[in-house]
């Protein structure tokens, strides 16, 4: 069975750095990640246009990094959440996560019986292709399988507490713009609603141990957030961060070209 790296980092509240990637499913993603320092990689089905046929790919290419990586998948369909599981999941993250009642239902999808109902498929991408004992590998799937909430609307703030008492959920995660626009104050993140909607999740996760985690664009408001108690900070995504890179490396040598002594053509 694979590493259990994920479901360790969600059991504890030291800083986890990751980042998100939506756009480059290359062969060396995961090892180029792991020696920029990244300690995990959100992986999007949601709004990147990935596959299931791209995310097989690209959870092999994490493996090979040595890369946890969450998987965000596309709906709260059961086909979505097992599958992703069977390609080799170890965190899903499902979105519009509302009430416990929701909470619990989408665990069934991704837990095997007893936990859940997940269909069993054995010796396939999940479990390495390796052959094994039936029961052994039913119950460390089950306690490899890390379970994010995505919190992104207010019938989620107000069940906060709820769903992080449900024992099998590891990790908070508040999808910011979708809560700011669910609560009427699209992107406004200093309204005080919106400060009070996150207070509220973050007291859910301290009171029940969860991990609480959040996509931020830059340094200055990951660190702020960490102040607050959310552990897992996802650092900006792949397109924003090469055209950032991009954009000051362009800007700085025009800058400086501009100032220097052009030379003449002959």
């Amino acid at each position: 069975m694979a590493d259990h790296a994920l479901k360790e980092m969600a059991r504890h509240g030291r800083l986890k750095v990751g980042t998100f990637v939506v756009e480059f499913a290359t062969p060396g993603i995961g090892q180029i990640l792991k020696a920029a320092g990244c300690d995990f990689v959100l992986l999007d089905m949601e709004h990147s246009g990935f596959g299931f046929d791209t995310i097989k790919r690209v959870l092999r290419y994490m493996q090979a990094g040595d890369m946890p990586t969450i998987v965000r998948v596309p709906s709260r369909e059961y086909h979505h959440a097992a599958r992703a599981m069977d390609m080799g999941a170890e965190g899903i993250m499902l979105p519009m996560v509302g009430s416990a009642e929701a909470a619990r239902e989408l665990l069934s999808y991704v837990k095997y019986a007893p936990e859940g109902e997940r269909g069993v498929a054995l010796q396939i991408a999940h479990d390495r292709y390796a052959p094994g004992d039936t029961k052994k590998k039913l119950r460390q799937a089950n306690e490899r399988c890390t379970f994010v909430a995505l919190i992104e609307t207010a019938e989620g703030v107000e069940n906060a507490d709820a769903i992080a008492a449900i024992e099998d959920v590891d990790l908070l995660w508040i999808g910011h713009f979708d809560l700011s626009v669910s609560m009427g104050i699209a992107g406004q993140f200093d309204h005080p609603d919106f400060v009070a909607a996150v207070a509220r999740i973050a007291r859910a996760a301290h009171k029940h141990n969860k991990s609480l985690g959040r996509l931020v664009p830059n340094v200055e408001t990951g660190a702020a957030l960490f102040g607050e108690g959310f552990d897992f900070i996802c650092y900006s995504g792949d397109v924003w961060l090469l055209q950032q890179a991009m954009r000051e490396g362009a800007e700085g040598l025009r800058a400086v070209c501009k100032r220097g002594r052009r030379r003449k053509k002959r």
